[in-house]
């Protein structure tokens, strides 16, 4: 026997088989069991969703021996032969292939005469849209008085250009794509079923590379369980699809966080040697930071699948600020569009991951400097009052303060040295986090602050130790320590010296006269002072 195919072999054949689309079903089974039937049926959506399978099943239905319903038996002889392909009374109908006026013509001439068969005559046009002008005229006269052993059952990919003489004789339904996760829960069964071993990881990549149509899903897992000699694993769906490893992708996100020019342009090397579609690659990153945003601002919202490990997403979303993860995926977005018109995909792709760092806001936290490379705006000692919309006055503020440890000489040393380790990005966020519980010739051991716990991994350990050995010129063993500050951190130096300059501000500015003038005069308040190089300014 010939080999059937896997979307014609395990095509629905009744409702409850279909995967999704139950708002469809729950409207057309109470319309079959309460006898409400239309003589019109439109179904549109995107290709492969179960417009011609579900127009299908509602002629089954509708001819089926055991009477009108929502579950025809499917052993009588009608259920059979449409099953079949071969019922009589059911004319289906390409219509992209008959445009002509002609053969709708020809098509309803017999309309008027009673089913041969069964208890209606059924007429599935697909692809409706296709008709000429000339042919829904036609069309027009017979669905506004259609004989009542007659029903209309038409589908359509484009339903924007039927004419709306036509849409508004029939009932029209929707049918929705299909979700990666509700495919993958179809396949699994049917790889169950066809005795093929499979890995879930390689389910869900062709259930996402399906892109919501279930046949194109299951013409893909034909071609992997070929392609895989009747397995079916992740390395070799990846290699038919033409996948990334997402830890590439992974890694090339880890480069941006880090603010690293030379590490991105070494990654997006190492993916050129794999000779990717970089239009593939960008949708990966655009996966992979929609699931970053979400972890940032929605945890509980993070789904928890197979083709971004939710571990590896929380470990990123800790790298990443917000704003940044927002600026990436609009330029990657926009970069999507716009990559084919690049003189060559590899250039093109790398001046995308340039802008992301170009076009990177400086946000530098209480002790960080400007990263190498960019211009920074010149710093003026002078303080200066500013009105911001805020919250408080600055009595307020200036009472609200926690004292902070004093820092002891070991921290106080170590806050210069980190100042002369040119450190930039997260690795500088670290060590300016860290004071020193044990210190040597040849051996640090840092203890740092939990809150920033996240930022820290084997390559920015590695950093902050070869800057360590760069500049004292001996090699030198590194060890961290979660928790266990016991002195103020370079960062909390950096605060407090911050606060004592805004306290001065504060004091001088509320003794000049021409201030207190206005505060009379006007009732007014200070809300906020800051130093022209104040980072919170």
């Amino acid at each position: 026997m010939s080999y059937q195919v896997l979307a014609r072999k395990w095509r629905p054949r009744t409702f409850r088989e279909l995967a999704g689309q139950e708002h469809i079903v729950r409207a057309l089974s109470n319309a079959l069991d309460q006898q409400r039937l239309h003589h019109a049926f439109l179904f549109t959506g995107t290709r492969g969703v179960g417009k011609t399978t579900i127009a299908r099943i509602f002629a089954k239905s509708l001819n089926c021996e055991t009477g009108v319903s929502s579950t025809p038996c499917g052993h009588c002889l009608a259920c059979r032969e449409i099953d079949a392909g071969r019922f009589v009374d059911l004319i289906e109908v390409d219509a992209a292939s008959r445009t002509k006026v002609e053969d709708t013509r020809e098509l309803l001439e017999n309309v008027q005469y009673a089913p041969s068969r069964g208890r209606f005559k059924v007429y599935l046009i697909d692809e409706v849209h296709m008709l000429s002008t000339h042919s829904f005229n036609a069309l027009l006269k017979t669905l506004e008085e259609p004989p009542p052993h007659v029903k209309f059952l038409l589908a359509t990919t484009d339903p924007q250009k039927l004419p709306v003489t036509v849409l508004s004789r029939c009932l029209q339904f929707s049918l929705k794509r299909l979700s990666t996760a509700l495919m993958a829960q179809y396949l699994t069964p049917i790889l169950e079923a066809e005795g093929v071993p499979y890995e879930p990881p390689a389910v869900q990549q062709i259930a996402r590379a399906g892109d919501g149509s279930l046949r194109d899903a299951l013409s893909l897992l034909d071609q992997a369980i070929a392609f895989g000699g009747g397995t079916l694993d992740a390395a070799t769906v990846s290699m038919m699809l033409g996948d990334i490893d997402q830890r590439r992708v992974v890694e090339l996100l880890e480069a941006l966080a880090a603010n690293d020019a030379s590490q991105v342009l070494q990654r997006v090397a190492e993916l050129d040697a794999l000779a990717p579609d970089y239009v593939a690659v960008l949708a990966e990153l655009l996966t992979l930071l929609q699931r970053v945003a979400l972890a940032q601002v929605a945890p509980d919202a993070l789904p928890d699948d197979e083709l971004v490990d939710p571990v590896e997403v929380r470990r990123l979303a800790g790298l990443l600020t917000s704003e940044d993860t927002q600026l990436f995926y609009q330029i990657a977005l926009l970069g999507r569009r716009d990559l084919p018109l690049a003189p060559e995909p590899r250039g093109g792709f790398e001046m995308l991951m340039l802008r992301m760092l170009c076009f990177r806001p400086v946000v530098e936290d209480s002790a960080a400097l400007a990263s190498p490379g960019r211009t920074a705006l010149p710093v003026a000692p002078p303080l200066t009052a500013v009105a911001t919309p805020p919250v408080a006055p600055v009595a307020a503020l200036a009472s609200s303060s926690t004292p902070a440890p004093p820092p002891t000489p070991e921290a106080a040393n170590w806050s210069r040295l980190v100042n002369q380790l040119g450190l930039t990005a997260i690795a500088r966020q670290v060590a300016v986090n860290c004071v020193p519980v044990e210190q040597s010739d040849d051996a640090f051991r840092l203890a740092l602050e939990p809150g920033h716990a996240q930022m820290l991994s084997k390559a920015i350990e590695e950093r902050i130790r070869i800057a360590l050995e760069h500049h004292l010129g001996r090699p030198i063993r590194l060890k961290f320590q979660i928790g266990g500050v016991t002195a103020a951190t370079p960062a909390t130096q950096h605060q407090q010296q911050q606060d004592e300059r805004r306290q001065a501000a504060t004091d001088h500015l509320l003794q000049d006269p021409q201030v207190q003038d206005l505060q009379e005069r006007f009732d007014a308040q200070i809300v906020a002072i800051h130093p022209l190089d104040d980072p919170e300014r």
